[in-house]
């Protein structure tokens, strides 16, 4: 359940972030905590059928912010649906960039520091930036930098491609996440981070938050909006332009 995939994934700067990863205990051990409403159940059990809802959602939105080992600030919020719809904000080192996938194409409205990061090296910066204030930038649906990141199918194989990840938690007490209540359930790691996975005690048991406290990677992640429709705008036509066309002018 390596969250750090699923944040990767949706970022074109590379965001991250480790929501749960690590080696744990045996797996099967309760903590003590509360059995309301998985009675019976082990906290893994818990935590597999969090995933499994999660994966199986027609929508959601994540919200999560980090600090990398090099010290970079992330953050990220995006609603993101089946239909690869998607919506939201990236911001990083000082820089933020919007995004948006509609149709057959993504685009992305950066702000000054974002172009300036971005094309930080590169010949004809100086002239290209003017060009691309409050602009969206459209990149094809197929672009290898920007393909997948709207794709929730592909995002949501990421936050489990490693089942033994999610293996050794306890439960803690309910919760709540955003007005719902939630059940803890908590791991520490051999590298010493304590990392914590909040799921919903109400209807579907989705993933609410996760946490990670302690190591070079602190985190914590937000999901909410589940099942709701995401509706980006296509930007107008004298709002867009074409970064490869901008470069040859």
């Amino acid at each position: 359940m390596r969250g750090s995939r699923l944040l990767a994934a949706m970022t074109v700067a590379g965001l991250s972030g480790a929501l749960l990863a690590g080696c744990g205990d045996d797996g099967n051990d309760s903590g003590g905590g509360s059995d309301k409403p998985f009675s019976g159940q082990s906290a893994d059990q818990i935590a597999g059928k969090a995933v499994a809802a999660t994966k199986q959602a027609t929508s959601l939105r994540v919200k999560g912010d980090m600090r990398q080992a090099d010290g970079k600030a992330l953050s990220l919020d995006l609603a993101v649906d089946e239909r690869k719809n998607c919506d939201g904000t990236l911001q990083t080192q000082g820089a933020r960039a919007d995004v948006r996938h509609v149709g057959d194409a993504f685009y992305l409205r950066g702000d000054d520091q974002y172009w300036k990061n971005s094309l930080k090296g590169k010949p004809g910066a100086a002239k290209l930036l003017p060009k691309l204030k409050d602009k969206w930038v459209k990149v094809p649906a197929e672009d290898s930098v920007t393909k997948g990141m709207c794709d929730k199918q592909s995002l949501m194989k990421a936050l489990d491609e490693d089942k033994s990840e999610r293996k050794g938690m306890r439960k803690g007490d309910t919760t709540t996440v955003g007005g719902q209540e939630a059940i803890k359930l908590t791991k520490k790691t051999a590298a010493g981070e304590k990392l914590t996975l909040y799921v919903a005690t109400k209807g579907e048991p989705y993933i609410l938050r996760t946490t990670t406290e302690g190591g070079d990677e602190p985190s914590s992640a937000t999901f909410s909006d589940y099942d709701k429709d995401v509706r980006p705008q296509r930007p107008a036509s004298g709002e867009t332009v074409d970064l490869r066309q901008l470069a040859k002018s």
